[in-house]
């Protein structure tokens, strides 16, 4: 279980990860290598988001949210490494 506040908690299993290809420039490794990860979690069929919980999510997601109801979250690995490379 992913603890979000005292009182939410979303199963592991609710949430789907997918490595894709990341869009932009890559240099020799562009189209070839999955250097981006997709999280999806399907906020309307969740049993862990009470109502009122999902009623916002939806508002603040914007484009992130599928007319399923589907949060979509991408972030390439360009970006992953730059913000490890400022922890070292």
């Amino acid at each position: 279980m992913i603890q979000v506040t005292p009182s939410i908690a979303i199963d592991e299993s609710d949430i789907r990860e997918d490595f894709i290809r990341a869009s932009g420039p890559g240099g020799q490794n562009v189209n070839k290598v999955a250097t981006a990860v997709q999280l999806r979690f399907d906020t309307r069929n969740s049993p862990s988001l009470p109502e009122d919980v999902r009623s916002r999510l939806t508002a603040l997601a914007g484009v992130r949210m599928t007319n399923d109801g589907v949060l979509v979250i991408e972030r390439a690995a360009s970006v992953l490494k730059q913000r490890t490379a400022r922890t070292l």
